[in-house]
């Protein structure tokens, strides 16, 4: 009798997910995100062993085998790519990309176009989140404190030793419709090494994913990358023209890709 009773209850469960799907935005929400976070907890499970026999322990070389392993989410999700300006990676050398940051989906675009031999500026707490914090450690990424400047100081001068960094200059999530003001981080590192920013823009999520709304629909994501801007011959005094710089670019395309009209230019730091 009881298992009777379980097998109706399976049998209710599986008629009553598609009808969820169809009918409730929110439940679709709630259901991607919780799949996407699983998700990428049991690759980073996988990716752990992997690493530590490839690379024995914390590696940049690492990323490699997680972008390998991640690539394929997107599919899961209902999330596809079109990407423009590949050419201006063909980058030799070290360099600092530097893109707009609106959720945790930009990883899944980060995985289709991340050089090798390049790992990325995270807030510290991501390195307690479970299997995804190891191998976050593992690949090499560069946790700093937001919340402590000369912490962070610290910690962007040993990144100079990195060969290529991906820096997210907004310094937090933003799915506003338009980019927030740049912390300047990103341009000293690149003027102290003496090495390029190449700025890289993800269009808007909001067409397909809005938090706030619930919303978590099938969409396609823009990425263009944009030319390198040089900082050879810069020193500290000129960390602001170029931060304002990649700003007004960045902004530039980030409206274009998304389809929305110009915009007077906001301020690019405080």
């Amino acid at each position: 009798m009881a298992a009777s009773m379980d097998a109706l209850w399976m049998l209710a469960v599986l008629l009553l997910l598609p009808l969820l799907f169809l009918t409730s935005s929110t439940f679709v929400f709630y259901f991607k995100k919780c799949f996407y976070v699983a998700y990428m907890m049991l690759l980073a499970l996988i990716a752990i062993p992997i690493c530590i026999l490839k690379s024995g322990g914390r590696d940049i070389e690492n990323m490699r085998v997680i972008r390998f392993l991640v690539r394929h989410v997107k599919y899961f999700l209902g999330v596809r790519y079109e990407i423009s300006g590949w050419q201006h990676l063909q980058t030799e050398g070290p360099y600092v990309i530097i893109s707009n940051h609106q959720s945790s989906l930009d990883v899944l675009g980060m995985m289709e176009i991340l050089p090798d031999r390049c790992t990325m500026i995270a807030k510290k707490e991501l390195i307690w989140a479970g299997t995804v914090g190891l191998i976050c450690w593992l690949g090499g990424i560069v946790f700093i404190n937001r919340k402590k400047t000369s912490d962070a100081k610290n910690v962007m001068d040993d990144a100079a030793k990195t060969i290529r960094l991906w820096v997210f200059p907004e310094g937090t999530r933003n799915q506003k419709g338009d980019l927030l003001p740049f912390k300047k981080g990103a341009f000293h590192l690149a003027v102290q090494a003496q090495v390029p920013i190449i700025p890289i823009v993800f269009s808007s999520y909001n067409n397909f994913y809005k938090q706030k709304e619930k919303e978590f629909n099938s969409g396609t994501i823009i990425l263009k990358v944009l030319p390198k801007i040089e900082t050879k011959g810069l020193t500290g005094e000129d960390v602001t023209s170029l931060s304002d710089q990649s700003y007004g670019c960045m902004r530039t395309a980030f409206l274009e890709i998304s389809g929305l009209p110009p915009q007077s230019n906001g301020p690019s730091n405080h």
